[in-house]
């Protein structure tokens, strides 16, 4: 497993080289929320299909 360092070097090499500090930070935002999902779907802590449309059906009769 790489660490924290050697995937930020990682997702930088992916950037333009005019890349801004925005672009940077939005990138970082990305991966870690892909990282929290990834590790939330790993622990069981997902929402079924069928769930998400109740949800949604109820939001949009609200």
């Amino acid at each position: 497993m790489a660490t924290a360092k050697e995937e930020f070097r990682r997702l930088i090499d992916t950037l333009p080289d005019d890349a801004t500090w925005e672009d940077v930070q939005y990138s970082i935002y990305v991966r870690e929320r892909i990282e929290r999902g990834r590790r939330e779907a790993s622990e069981g802590k997902t929402v079924d299909q069928g769930e998400i449309e109740q949800r949604m059906q109820h939001w949009l009769t609200e």
